[in-house]
């Protein structure tokens, strides 16, 4: 394998290779980034690693990765009382417990938020769409029209939270 040809005088590379030191070139370049996270937009990796297997019906199914079991969640193919496990533990935990899974906000105080408060856009506050919260405040709930469809909306478990992760 050939080394590139260095610049002369001991300058620093200006394509952004590393020289002999770790040093990047001095042309405003940035060291190379971490490519992203492999969970499909979900954030960080998990604390947990490893597979999981999900118990259905009393059958073990699995291994499924991580990325998987987020998009099963977002998909409704897995609700929060799903028994799930790791590879590593013979034990089930709720799929609620399973960190970044599911959004740290309850179901059931969204749906009270939103009957009680959401003519006012409490419920949107709530969830984290401020900018929604904010309109819905100002139109009163859509004249209340779209109070009664985000309730409605909120009781089907069709609205996420504000990261897109299912409510528990």
């Amino acid at each position: 394998m050939t080394q590139p040809p260095t610049p002369p005088n001991g300058a620093p590379d200006p394509y952004g290779q590393a020289g002999p030191y770790g040093h990047y070139g001095h042309y405003g370049q940035q060291p190379p980034q971490a490519p992203p996270a492999p969970y499909g937009g979900y954030g960080a990796p998990p604390p947990i690693a490893g597979p999981f297997f999900i118990s259905y019906l009393g059958q073990e199914q699995g291994p499924v990765e991580y990325g998987q079991l987020a998009h099963m969640a977002v998909t409704g193919q897995i609700k929060p009382d799903t028994a799930v496990r790791t590879a590593e533990s013979p034990h089930y935990g709720l799929a609620k417990d399973v960190p970044g899974l599911y959004s740290d906000k309850e179901w059931l105080t969204t749906v009270l938020l939103s009957w009680l408060l959401g003519t006012f856009g409490v419920d949107r506050f709530f969830l984290g769409y401020t900018g929604l919260g904010v309109a819905k405040l100002l139109t009163c709930g859509g004249l209340g029209v779209w109070s009664i469809i985000d309730l409605v909306l909120v009781l089907l478990r069709k609205i996420p939270d504000a990261q897109g992760r299912p409510l528990r």
